[in-house]
């Protein structure tokens, strides 16, 4: 059976981890990242103190692909549009590539959402042609990609700002 756009999926780190606050690397988590038009579903609200001063802020999930038996083609990320009050949202693949995202592909890990993940270049691709290349990702596969979010300093408040993220493959 072919690979369908709902059978790729994304999962928070690390393992054993359900808040996307806490994604900060490591092993592939069994909580799904909430998809849906959720507020807060990877990155907190932007408190004042960080509007006022400015504030960057890493996370680290787990593109798979969960078809059981087909490879999606030439995954690629993006993203598409961002709605923002001053924030700003970059991607990164790591730097452990493709695996089972448990003993093989597993992210690098930072000691708090303050920490740059070493080895990732961060971008704002916005269309499928311009995406992160993660290549093929066979049957169970993962990839780690790294989410950075960069409130420049004198920040006013947004009401639902928010990043859209779109997963390319054939």
């Amino acid at each position: 059976m072919a690979v369908v756009a709902s059978d790729i999926k994304l999962y928070l780190s690390p393992s054993g981890n359900s808040n996307p606050n806490a994604a900060l690397g490591g092993t592939i988590s069994a909580t799904e990242v909430v998809t849906s038009p959720t507020l807060n579903n990877l990155f907190d609200n932007v408190s004042g103190t960080e509007a006022n001063a400015g504030d960057t802020e890493y996370r680290g999930i787990y593109v798979k692909n969960t078809n059981g038996s087909d490879t999606a083609s030439s995954v690629k990320v993006a993203v598409p549009s961002q709605v923002s009050g001053g924030a700003s949202i970059e991607i990164g693949l790591d730097a452990a590539g493709v695996g089972d995202g448990a003993s093989t592909g597993v992210m690098t890990t930072i000691a708090n959402e303050s920490t740059a993940p070493g080895s990732v270049s961060f971008s704002a691709p916005t269309t499928d042609s311009g995406g992160l290349s993660i290549g093929d990702l066979d049957a169970a596969e993962v990839h780690g990609l790294w989410f950075k979010r960069t409130v420049a300093a004198g920040t006013t408040a947004l009401s639902a700002d928010g990043v859209t993220l779109r997963v390319y493959f054939d």
